[in-house]
C-alpha cells in the first residue's frame, strides 16, 4: 500500500502573524495559513493595539443595558455617535476596550457609567464572539446589564465621556425598538449597527434566536 507524501491537511493552520504598519489604535498584519489543500497563504487583518494578548479573549465589549422604572415602559440605553470610517452616525449599544488587569464586568459598568451616566448590575455575559472576521481580529463580549431607574443615583444620570469622544444618549422602548431603528435608519446620515439590528430582529421575532450567555453566580 502506498503512502502520499504530498497529503494535504486536513484543516487550515496558522504559520504565523507580521506587523506591516503599526499607529495609536490599529496595527496592519499579514498572517500567513496553510489552506486544507497544504498551501501556503496570506491575508491582511487590521488588529487594535489594545488586543489582549491572551488568544480568545475579548479586546472590547458592548453593553445590552435596560432602564427599569415604575411606571414606565422597559427602555434600551442606546449611543448614537459620529463614526469617521463611515462618515457619518451610527446608532450602537454603549460600548468600550477592555483595559489591561480589568474583568469583562468592570469594563462594562465603567464604559456604561462614561457614556451614558448609568450605573446597574451585570446580568450575564457572553462568550467572545467575532465582528468582522474577514477584516479584524476583534473579539467582542456582550453584557446585560439592568439599570434600577428607580435609583437616586440614575436619576439624573450625567455622561463622562473623553475628551474626544461626542455621545447621545438615547432610550428606546424596548416594544418599540424594532420600529425606532427602522425609522431612524431612514436619515440621511445614520446608520444602525448591525448588532443592535439584530437584536432588535429577536425580540420581534424570537425563533431566530439569541446569543448564548455565561450567567453570573451572584452567591
Amino acid at each position: 500500500m502506498s503512502t502520499d507524501q504530498n497529503a494535504s491537511p486536513s484543516k487550515s493552520v496558522f504559520l504565523k502573524q507580521e506587523t506591516i504598519h503599526k499607529e495609536k489604535w490599529l496595527s496592519l498584519e499579514r498572517v500567513t495559513y496553510m489552506d486544507p489543500r497544504g498551501r501556503e497563504r496570506t491575508w491582511e487583518v487590521a488588529e487594535r493595539t489594545t488586543k489582549p494578548k491572551k488568544e480568545g479573549a475579548s479586546d472590547c465589549v458592548a453593553m445590552i443595558a435596560i432602564l427599569n422604572r415604575l411606571l414606565h415602559y422597559d427602555c434600551i440605553v442606546l449611543v448614537k455617535q459620529f463614526r469617521p470610517p463611515i462618515k457619518c452616525y451610527t446608532i450602537e449599544f454603549p460600548a468600550g476596550l477592555v483595559e489591561p488587569n480589568e474583568s469583562l464586568e468592570e469594563t462594562a459598568l465603567r464604559e456604561l457609567k462614561e457614556e451614558t451616566g448609568y450605573t446597574g448590575t451585570v446580568l450575564s455575559v457572553s462568550p467572545g464572539t467575532v465582528l468582522d472576521p474577514g477584516i479584524s481580529s476583534s473579539m467582542c463580549s456582550y453584557v446585560h446589564v439592568q439599570i434600577d431607574g428607580n435609583d437616586n443615583a440614575n436619576d439624573c444620570a450625567v455622561a463622562h465621556p473623553g475628551n474626544d469622544e461626542f455621545v447621545e444618549v438615547l432610550l428606546i422602548p424596548v416594544n418599540e425598538l424594532l420600529h425606532r431603528l427602522q425609522e431612524m435608519a431612514k436619515e440621511k446620515d445614520v446608520i444602525v449597527d448591525a448588532q443592535v439590528y439584530m437584536y432588535a430582529s429577536t425580540l420581534t421575532h424570537p425563533h431566530l434566536g439569541m446569543v448564548p450567555t455565561t450567567i453570573i453566580n451572584s452567591d
